[in-house]
């Protein structure tokens, strides 16, 4: 595919030992890249041949940017599992040719496309941050060129050579989140998103501080490979105070379902309704991938600690423990493209993927 591509070089001079680093920019779509068309009365998407009239600073960052535009660009409700692999083909395909990577994306589902990357991305070692904006960047107040250029500074940071944040991250309003820990929280402020299981990876102030400790090693010799099979025959089933049986056998008896999100109250409760239980393990026994995740923002799902979650554990549910909606799902969608079978030692090798961390998604209950 050729896609339409615009190249920024510096206007500062280098020193003669300053590396040269790259970036490249894939832009999806969203409200990151809209300006007001005074003709049209409305927000139209801009064209980033002219992103230097909208973002000049971008003049005295000290190294090469590249800004490719995919090919039909979408608002991000309209994120899908094939875009993911589109995005994914893009990094490996140049990925020998840039430091890093930025993608701007609309806030709606950042999370879900960060997560899923996270995951499709095996063996990464650079940076590949997501960022966007809750303002339209033709917009006087916008949120859009500090994030921007924050992300852009971020990704390209290195230190002895080495990058300073080679994984996946969603970084807006002065925080840098791990991508598939984090959730957008808010449609109308300006701080979107939150990671409550788990510490900011950066804050930017009149200084960019690194969380060193919480941050994925560089691996120097991991080499990338992307895995671009993804299953999307996965539900959320989320619970609520007086959720009847017609409701719950409608979505768990889906034909061709494999995997359910359920989303249980507190540290993973359910009804123990005889007809609930009895439901789950019968999709469970034919099957379908049962994984339990915590409404609770902040919240880590214990199975057995009560009563009520004791019994989603004796009959096979798998503890999400403290994992996000977000990451749950498309690690389900990823796991479930990655193996195909459908027999005892396949469901088997599956439900001990789901149970531990694969990509930093949630934390080792072992």
């Amino acid at each position: 595919m050729t896609y339409k591509t615009v190249r920024l070089s510096p206007s500062v001079d280098r020193s003669a030992d300053m590396p040269n680093r790259s970036v490249l920019v894939i832009y999806t779509g969203g409200t990151f890249g809209m300006v007001y068309d005074r003709k049209a009365s409305q927000l139209i998407p801009f064209d980033f041949e002219q992103v230097l009239d909208r973002v000049p600073e971008l003049n005295r960052l000290d190294f090469d940017i590249t800004i490719v535009t995919l090919h039909q660009i979408i608002d991000s409700s309209n994120m899908t599992p094939a875009v993911w692999v589109e995005l994914a083909q893009l990094i490996e395909t140049n990925y020998k040719d840039y430091d890093s990577f930025v993608v701007l994306h609309g806030t709606d589902t950042m999370s879900y496309t960060a997560s899923a990357l996270s995951f499709m991305l095996v063996g990464l070692n650079k940076p590949v941050i997501l960022t966007g904006a809750q303002l339209p960047i033709g917009v006087a107040r916008s949120d859009a060129r500090e994030n921007f250029l924050t992300a852009l500074e971020i990704a390209s940071a290195q230190e002895d050579g080495e990058p300073l944040v080679p994984e996946v991250c969603v970084y807006f309003n002065s925080f840098l989140l791990r991508g598939n820990r984090s959730t957008k929280r808010e449609s109308v402020q300006f701080n979107a998103f939150v990671s409550e299981n788990y510490p900011h990876l950066a804050t930017a102030g009149v200084s960019i501080d690194y969380n060193r400790p919480y941050i994925r090693s560089y691996q120097a010799h991991e080499s990338l490979k992307i895995r671009t099979v993804l299953d999307p025959n996965v539900t959320i089933l989320k619970l609520f105070p007086g959720i009847t049986q017609p409701v719950v056998e409608s979505i768990v008896n889906i034909p061709g379902l494999r995997g359910i999100v359920l989303e249980t109250f507190g540290a993973g409760n359910a009804p123990t309704d005889i007809w609930f239980l009895d439901t789950l393990k019968a999709a469970v026994e034919r099957g379908v991938l049962v994984f339990n995740v915590s409404q609770c923002e902040g919240g880590r799902v214990t199975q057995g600690r009560y009563q009520t979650s004791q019994q989603l554990q004796q009959i096979g549910v798998v503890s999400g423990a403290d994992i996000t909606t977000e990451a749950a799902i498309t690690k389900l969608m990823v796991l479930l493209g990655r193996e195909h079978g459908s027999d005892a030692e396949a469901i088997s090798r599956l439900r001990t993927l789901l149970a531990q961390p694969i990509s930093g998604e949630m934390s080792d209950d072992h």
